[in-house]
């Protein structure tokens, strides 16, 4: 009898799956294909600053954002993916946004001109 309990209980905790999640980087934690896509410019007690770099071909791996404001040095086109699903949008030079906060998203540069953004992220 103990025999047969031990075989189900290891057939039974074998054939679970446990998943465990890793939790998502920030922006200058996540790069692309091993390499970083973005550098700190400036950060202090209150704001940290980074500047993301795309060229053609280039995208950033899923990540998350806390509050940010961005600014668009020079723009492109991204395919962007995240919780609405895919789409591709046209940002162009000097467009900017502010999100309160980006649960989890990843992009790719789509376009023939590397993109250059700001990101403004308040502690």
């Amino acid at each position: 009898m103990k025999s047969f309990v031990l075989l189900v209980t290891t057939l039974v905790f074998s054939s679970c799956e446990i998943q465990v999640k890793e939790p998502l980087p920030d922006p200058l934690q996540a790069g692309w294909e091993q390499q970083a896509v973005c550098e700190i410019l400036q950060e202090n007690s209150e704001l940290r600053v980074l500047q993301c770099t795309f060229p053609p071909g280039v995208g950033h791996e899923r990540h998350y954002h806390n509050a940010h404001f961005g600014y668009t040095l020079a723009g492109s086109k991204f395919r962007i993916k995240d919780t609405t699903g895919t789409r591709e949008v046209n940002v162009p030079t000097g467009y900017n946004y502010y999100n309160e906060r980006i649960e989890w998203h990843e992009v790719l540069n789509i376009g023939d001109s590397t993109a250059v953004f700001l990101i403004f992220e308040p502690k």
